[in-house]
């Protein structure tokens, strides 16, 4: 790009940040866009706080139904184990605990760890542990200091570890490198620098072979594996979509576009019937749809100075609110749910769906949601 772009765009970007913060004029350009059919109903989900800890970013149950398990900012894995015992320490990923004290310290996270995506490997009672810092762990069924699985692929060390699924049937395990650039506490760098270093992968548990089946990705985030295991998603978050690899059948190595999303998505999980929820992190204003798709722009913001919080307002806007999307397995959406003021829940990382709940989870806030439907 050349210099008289990047002064340019720098411009545009402090008149547009200046007349918003003194002036608040169309609002429209930062809010949060309407959703068509979405219904406003997540406000009445109840919480439960995770005490003495924040960011349950993923939740998963045990092959028995017990949990939700969780993995929080300081590192641990914490297992609900009711309303009377509350959450108790269940693993751990890293044996450093040294200051790993405080529920929200982003400059420690390489240190204590900070677990992402969580899946048991029904047949064993295995917990897997996409941590983004210490790459692919895994943990016995009591739980404990979790064990190396694997950090590199192709000599390539894992940046930022962050979501994955299990096929039981092919005993293997598709997970995603985020960036081979930009840690997890730089996830802001991810989205505005255009950076296009995310690999989506596969660990063979018998060989114990890891093999990058896709690379130059957006911000590859959630993964999961259709019901009947022809095709994998992913969820690119820079772009806002949904790609689909095709992993059997005629479209066998392929890849496509399964959905345009309305926001930035995050962890995607099945549900029993063979659909999708998709929790999004923030919709899409218009702002920051534009930065986004243009590299320059997000660069160019990098360049105003402005810190993490301020950055992050400009994408997730300056009310926080939470969007769940239910897609079918041909990535129709079928139903949006939301909590348009954030009244109760925000910034939703995981939507989890278990006998007629949902559980949702949240990579910032200190609590998880359930929604009765």
């Amino acid at each position: 790009m050349t210099s008289s772009k990047v002064i340019a765009s720098s411009i545009v970007l402090a008149l547009l940040a200046i007349t918003f913060a003194f002036f608040k004029p169309q609002q429209h350009l930062f809010a949060p866009p309407h959703v068509p059919g979405s219904k406003d109903h997540l406000h009445t989900a109840h919480t439960i706080h995770v005490t003495g800890a924040v960011g349950p970013e993923s939740l998963v149950f045990d092959r028995h139904g017990a949990g939700p398990y969780t993995g929080v900012a300081d590192g641990r894995i914490l297992k609900w184990e009711g309303q009377e015992k509350g959450w108790i320490q269940f693993a751990v990923t890293s044996s450093n605990r040294t200051g790993c004290v405080r529920p929200f310290a982003p400059e420690l996270e390489h240190v204590c760890g900070r677990p992402l995506g969580l899946k048991f490997d029904k047949k064993t009672g295995d917990l897997y542990i996409a941590d983004a810092y210490l790459g692919l762990k895994v943990v016995g069924p009591t739980g404990g200091l979790a064990s190396q699985v694997v950090t590199e692929a192709e000599g390539q060390p894992f940046v930022f570890t962050n979501d994955m699924d299990i096929s039981e049937d092919e005993d293997v395990i598709y997970f995603t490198d985020s960036s081979t650039i930009f840690q997890r506490r730089q996830f802001m760098l991810v989205l505005l620098s255009g950076d296009k270093t995310g690999r989506l992968m596969k660990y063979n548990k018998s060989t114990k072979e890891v093999t990058v089946l896709l690379r130059g990705l957006s911000f590859p985030n959630g993964v999961a594996l259709s019901k009947d295991g022809s095709f994998l998603l992913v969820a690119e978050t820079t772009t806002s979509r949904i790609i689909r690899l095709w992993l059997h059948g005629p479209n066998a190595g392929k890849v496509d576009t399964f959905a345009v999303l309305p926001g930035f998505p995050d962890n995607v999980r099945r549900n029993p019937k063979g659909e999708f929820w998709v929790a999004l992190h923030a919709k899409a204003s218009p702002f920051a749809k534009w930065v986004s798709s243009n590299s320059w722009a997000g660069q160019a913001l990098l360049k105003l100075g402005f810190n993490f919080k301020q950055l992050h307002s400009t994408f997730a806007g300056k009310k926080p609110h939470a969007t769940a999307i239910k897609l079918s397995d041909k990535g129709e959406i079928l139903e949006v749910l939301e909590d348009c003021e954030g009244k109760t829940l925000r910034f939703i990382s995981e939507v989890e769906e278990k006998d007629g709940k949902l559980w949702i989870a949240s990579v910032l806030m200190p609590f998880i949601g359930i929604y009765s439907f």
